[in-house]
């Protein structure tokens, strides 16, 4: 597949993976997160291997819940099977009942296969 078709291909997963942490869409995410995804991040900046399953139980039992996810940037690069965005945006909801918004940078590294398309394999976000 042309580098341009992958480049507009992951532009599409990226927006469908904000679609789906908005509506709490637990099998569109579980379609877009790797199965080895690590998460480095707020609220403690630890990696978090095996991030997938937790965030999609997150979800699941509405721990987790967005009510904003706004992006204000995207940067998008694609070298081969693997994709890097750069995500810059508002986020809001809340998490076990307490409220929480944020402006944040996400930078998400991707890799590309036949079988799934797109899936995120490591993410990291902090404070922007």
């Amino acid at each position: 597949m042309a580098d341009r078709a992958l480049t507009d291909e992951l532009h599409e997963a990226e927006k469908r993976l904000q679609a789906a942490q908005l509506a709490g869409d637990v099998e569109e995410l579980d379609r877009l997160l790797h199965d080895e995804l690590v998460f480095t991040g707020p609220p403690d900046g630890r990696c978090h291997p095996g991030a997938k399953q937790l965030d999609l139980e997150n979800h699941r039992s509405r721990t987790q819940v967005m009510t904003k996810v706004a992006q204000e940037e995207l940067t998008v690069l694609v070298a081969g099977n693997t994709g890097v965005t750069c995500f810059l945006g508002t986020l809001e909801g809340s998490f076990a009942g307490e409220p929480f918004a944020g402006r944040l940078r996400y930078t998400r590294t991707w890799v590309h296969t036949e079988e799934y398309g797109w899936r995120i394999l490591a993410a990291h976000a902090s404070p922007a």
